[in-house]
């Protein structure tokens, strides 16, 4: 039921999902399937949907809905199971707090403050952009420098352009499309900069996105300052030997928008007020195989956990934290997990960080470096060849319990490695 009035919810739930993106209302939809009662979403914004509702490209679903979806239709999908399964959501309302006995604080315009007893809570309230802070562009402050995101709420949702002349410094996803969707509605995009020596989005989108409009991609190559007064004028870009600028091949480019694709950072103050365990890699929730956080009863997924790639990915992940949420609530809880995942040669990261062996899991995982013809291994019994690696791109690999069963109480390093 879509909540209008707070006055209208619960007292109480078998499980709260933060976070009324796909990653949210997976959650939801996989709670209710595996048996809980009364679900409910809560949502910032005034209408659920995340940032698919502003990404109106196709791309979406291949995987989970099985068919090419763009941002809002694939969001609609899930909108309707949420209202079709009887699951309460209300929007532009926040959540406060989290109490040990996860009670939560919710607020709203309309009803102020409440605080609703629940017997599971599920953490997903995505991911938030870098901005120039987080990478100290020295320059002076001026209109025109936005992230990838906001201009392309601007252009998808509002109808504004953010200017006539771009230049993109980073090279992940939003940055790309909204290369190719400035480009189509007549602003000049005078190339993508990237201060690594690898891009860090979907190949599919360089090719689309960059390739097929002629748009430069220069890679190890940044910007090292803004010029303007009240408005952007120009930036100087240079390329970089590691992270150094070698200024004597620097070059000032006019411009009068600079947009940033610096990467996302999981939205995680509620769960830093829990004192969560925290990946330091992820910068995400320590997450056991159902999801679990190292808080009983609070469950987390989708970017608030680590950064996907696809949104499909986000949902089938989801779904499991929601179905173990739901599980929680009825005091059916899976044995704990029982072995501890180590990433090791040219792997970054892996989630969950600890799985169980009586079960069949999907780990997810990234590199640190591109790697063709190379090998994934599991411990010293486990090779899967593997064509090329990319850290933009996500790995996921399912193991099954008769593999596990064998590191029952010991940790699994996962490498992937060249082939000898």
């Amino acid at each position: 039921m879509l909540i209008t009035n707070p006055k209208h919810l619960k007292s109480d739930y078998d499980v709260v999902v933060v976070g009324g993106g796909p990653a949210g209302m997976g959650a939801a939809i996989g709670a209710k399937e595996s048996g809980a009662e009364r679900v409910l979403v809560v949502d910032r914004e005034k209408e659920a949907g995340g940032v698919l509702l502003q990404c109106i490209h196709p791309g979406f679903g291949l995987h989970h809905f099985k068919e090419e979806l763009t941002g809002p239709e694939y969001a609609q999908r899930y909108l309707e199971q949420v209202l079709d399964q009887d699951i309460d959501l209300a929007t532009d309302s926040y959540v406060l707090d989290l109490d040990r006995d996860n009670r939560v604080k919710l607020m709203s315009g309309q009803a102020g403050v409440n605080v609703l007893s629940s017997k599971a809570v599920v953490l997903a309230m995505g991911a938030r952009e870098r901005t120039r802070g987080a990478i100290r562009t020295p320059g002076t402050r001026v209109s025109g420098v936005l992230t990838a995101g906001l201009a392309q709420r601007f252009v998808n949702m509002m109808g504004l352009l953010p200017g006539n002349r771009a230049v993109i410094l980073g090279s992940g996803d939003i940055g790309l499309i909204m290369a190719r969707r400035l480009t189509l509605e007549g602003v000049e995009v005078v190339g993508v900069y990237e201060i690594m020596p690898h891009a860090n989005g979907l190949n599919r989108n360089i090719v689309q996105c960059l390739h097929d409009f002629d748009i430069p991609l220069h890679l190890s190559t940044t910007v090292v300052d803004i010029h303007g007064g009240d408005r952007l004028e120009a930036v100087t870009v240079a390329p970089v030997d590691g992270f150094t600028p070698d200024m004597s091949r620097s070059q000032r480019i006019p411009c009068d928008t600079l947009l940033l694709s610096i990467g996302l950072i999981p939205d995680n103050e509620l769960a830093r007020q829990l004192n969560l365990r925290f990946d330091p890699v992820t910068s995400g929730p320590l997450v056991a195989s159902t999801m679990e956080t190292s808080k009983d009863g609070v469950f987390a997924c989708g970017n608030t956990v680590h950064i996907h790639d696809l949104v499909d990915f986000v949902s089938q992940e989801s779904e499991l934290a929601g179905r173990n949420a739901g599980l929680y609530a009825r005091g059916q809880q899976p044995p704990p997990d029982n072995i501890r995942l180590i990433p090791g040669e040219n792997v970054a990261y892996c989630v969950p960080q600890t799985i169980s062996s009586d079960r069949d899991h999907t780990v997810y995982m990234r590199v640190r470096q591109p790697m063709e013809n190379c090998l994934l291994r599991l411990g010293d019994v486990y090779e899967k060849k593997i064509r090329f690696v990319l850290p933009a791109e996500m790995v996921n690999i399912k193991v099954r319990p008769k593999f596990l069963q064998q590191f029952h109480g010991d940790s699994l390093r996962v490498d992937i490695a060249p082939q000898q």
